[in-house]
């Protein structure tokens, strides 16, 4: 694996990807990503700003009707195309996984990005399965029963040591239920 995933080239852009591309943030304040093993900055990027969340959330509210208008199993393939995708690009995930947390690139090959194709493949999965429990006749002239339906927006953050599956965690099981989410990565490992 001789040669280093080029992050600048991926991020030529920005870091923030807010309605559906990636952009430069607008705080002003810069921050550097270091490759624990070497010390040396592999990307520097400016932090979001209030109004780039605002943004992220806007963005995040206009997407939400049609994404929780979309059927079981329109979200299902969905995520089914999401897991090809990250299994497409796994050596890159996993050298980004790498250079951003330090961990050994076994590591991030054979645990943190496989794991995540799984976990999008499952929740393709649970997608087509949110079901409503009936429950018996609480008086005589009515049914009870739970009736699953998105909420909407959901904000998460994710921490720096799997940056990758938890963001995956908190990302697939919102979007599988017909949720649009607004992920806030930990600033030390963004990348992936």
């Amino acid at each position: 694996m001789g040669n280093r995933f080029q992050v600048t080239d991926r991020f030529a852009d920005g870091a923030q990807y807010i309605g559906g591309r990636l952009r430069a943030g607008t705080s002003g304040r810069e921050h550097s990503v270091i490759d624990p093993a070497t010390g040396e900055s592999v990307y520097t990027y400016t932090l979001a700003s209030t109004a780039d969340v605002d943004e992220a959330v806007a963005a995040a509210k206009a997407a939400f009707p049609g994404w929780a208008g979309a059927t079981p199993g329109e979200r299902s393939d969905a995520l089914h195309r999401f897991a090809a995708v990250l299994a497409e690009w796994a050596e890159d995930f996993a050298r980004v996984e790498s250079l951003q947390c330090g961990k050994p690139l076994k590591l991030t090959t054979e645990f943190d990005v496989p794991g995540t194709v799984d976990n999008a493949a499952f929740f393709a999965g649970a997608a087509r399965h949110l079901q409503g429990q009936s429950a018996a006749e609480y008086s005589g002239d009515h049914t009870s029963y739970v009736r699953r339906e998105p909420i909407g927006v959901v904000g998460s953050i994710a921490p720096w040591n799997y940056p990758l599956q938890m963001a995956a965690w908190k990302i697939l099981p919102a979007v599988a239920a017909g949720n649009t989410i607004v992920l806030k990565p930990a600033e030390l490992t963004p990348l992936t």
